[in-house]
């Protein structure tokens, strides 16, 4: 199975894909484009013998003199990111710590798995999910959640929105005694540290796990769009334990 990867920062998420022994047999990386010409994705792309895509976001939004939030013309950029990764015919785009919407022109145009670092089956009051966005683990920390876990979901409409695919084994909350959720420094200090916890408890197996999957093809989904595994409906996504 042939996979494209997008990333904006260090990368670790493509890391631990390229590093998994599933690379190269059930599914192999065939390039890293990055939004972000700042970010690791060069370097990662020379070590491990990958072709190279940059597509600028700050540099198209300078261009256009408009602000990045400006989410009007994200798909005209997202038009040239699609032009860039026609070419290596990808199977499946594997977000990896991409920082920047996609449009519907990049959504629909390949099938995108991104990992997301909450258990995106979790409900609020309304029915909407509970803990999604970049500040989920904070969010899911001061509601009281006693465990915590990631999720891979197929990149759909709404941010963090898509059909669940696999969710990690929990993770648990360590609070200090002394913990305060009035504390602000307190509160970023406890998020990230269970953040960086989860990343590599979580993010870091389910995402290769998520790939292999798909490539083994145990994965399939109906004519209605549910997902199955292995023949079972796994409408919360696979849980592992």
């Amino acid at each position: 199975m042939r996979v494209a990867a997008l990333m904006s920062g260090s990368g670790s998420n493509l890391v631990k894909i390229l590093q998994n022994p599933a690379h190269g047999k059930a599914y192999k990386v065939v390039c890293v484009l990055t939004d972000n010409p700042e970010s690791q994705a060069e370097s990662i792309a020379k070590q491990y013998g990958i072709d190279y895509e940059q597509n600028d976001i700050d540099a198209f939004y300078r261009q256009k003199k408009l602000k990045k939030a400006d989410l009007s013309v994200r798909g005209e950029f997202d038009r040239e990111t699609v032009k860039l990764l026609r070419p290596y015919q990808p199977d499946v785009v594997a977000y990896c710590g991409y920082m920047s919407i996609a449009s519907q022109e990049l959504v629909k145009a390949f099938l995108g798995v991104n990992v997301h670092p909450a258990d995106l089956s979790l409900l609020d009051e309304a029915g909407h999910r509970a803990f999604v966005g970049k500040h989920a683990v904070k969010s899911a920390i001061l509601s009281g959640e006693k465990v915590l876990r990631s999720t891979t979901h197929i990149v759909e409409d709404t941010v963090d929105g898509g059909r669940l695919l696999v969710r990690s084994a929990p993770v648990a909350v360590k609070l200090p005694k002394d913990f305060n959720p009035k504390n602000d420094t307190q509160v970023q200090d406890v998020a990230a540290e269970h953040q960086n916890q989860l990343k590599e408890e979580g993010d870091w197996v389910i995402f290769p796990k998520t790939l292999q999957w798909i490539a083994e093809k145990r994965f399939e989904e109906d004519a209605t769009g549910a997902l199955y595994f292995d023949g079972n409906p796994v409408p919360h996504g696979v849980e592992l334990t």
